[in-house]
Parts: structure tokens; C-alpha cells; sequence
């Protein structure tokens, strides 16, 4: 299993990147793909997902409005649009792969994906 995050950079405030996270080796039917974010010093905190069978995307309130998930299912790959963006934003993004075990389970915690690739830097300047 192989999650690799690409698109990161380094952008001024109000600015815009897209990260990809493409997808190998898992059949996710039967998952969810997040992205979850870690600043230096702080802990890895949620900020997107999205449910790769059927619909469903839940977002960090932090992130609502600015930021979508989405997903390209020919590619085996997810995207996260990122909109003005702010240095708050700053931070190593990683994605990762959650099985989902319930209906209706938000999968919004480090501890529900089982799966994770390396990360990609965000960088965003004042």
C-alpha cells in the first residue's frame, strides 16, 4: 500500500495550491481517504475527507468554505483545493487511508486510518 502527497509549496496569503494524494496497491471501495495537517509543535489534527464509494466529505470547521476534497477514481487519486490561504495554514500535510467500519463513521481521528503517506509541505507566507 502506497499513499503518495504531492503539491505542496510555498505561497503567499490569498494564494491557492492543490494537493494530490495518489493511491496504490488498496482496493477503497470500502474507504475513506483524509488529510490531516501537522504545524511544528502541535499535534496532527484533521482537516478533510471523503468517502471513496458513494458520497460524503466532512471538513475541520478551520477549513470549511476555503478548502475541497475531492476525488479522480480512474486515477486512484484525491485532491485537496486550497483557497486563501493564510499562514495559519502552515503546516506538513499528510493523507491517509481509513476503513470504514460503519455507516455512518466520521473517520475524523489520527487512529482511524490505518494507512498514511509521507507528506508534503505547506508553506504559507505573510
Amino acid at each position: 500500500v502506497q499513499l503518495q502527497a504531492s503539491g505542496g509549496g510555498l505561497v503567499q496569503a490569498g494564494g491557492s495550491l492543490r494537493l494530490s494524494c495518489a493511491v496504490s496497491g488498496l482496493s477503497l471501495d470500502d474507504y475513506a481517504i483524509g488529510w490531516f495537517r501537522q504545524a511544528p509543535g502541535k499535534e496532527r489534527e484533521f482537516v478533510a475527507s471523503i468517502r471513496w464509494s458513494g458520497s460524503g466529505s466532512m471538513y475541520a470547521s478551520s477549513v470549511k468554505g476555503r478548502f475541497t476534497i475531492s476525488r479522480d477514481k480512474a486515477k486512484n487519486t484525491v485532491y485537496l483545493q486550497m483557497n486563501s490561504l493564510n499562514p495559519a495554514d502552515t503546516a506538513v500535510y499528510y493523507c491517509a487511508a481509513g476503513r470504514i467500519l460503519a455507516v455512518n463513521q466520521p473517520l475524523l481521528r489520527v487512529g482511524d486510518y490505518e494507512h498514511w503517506g509521507q507528506g508534503t509541505q505547506v508553506t504559507v507566507s505573510s
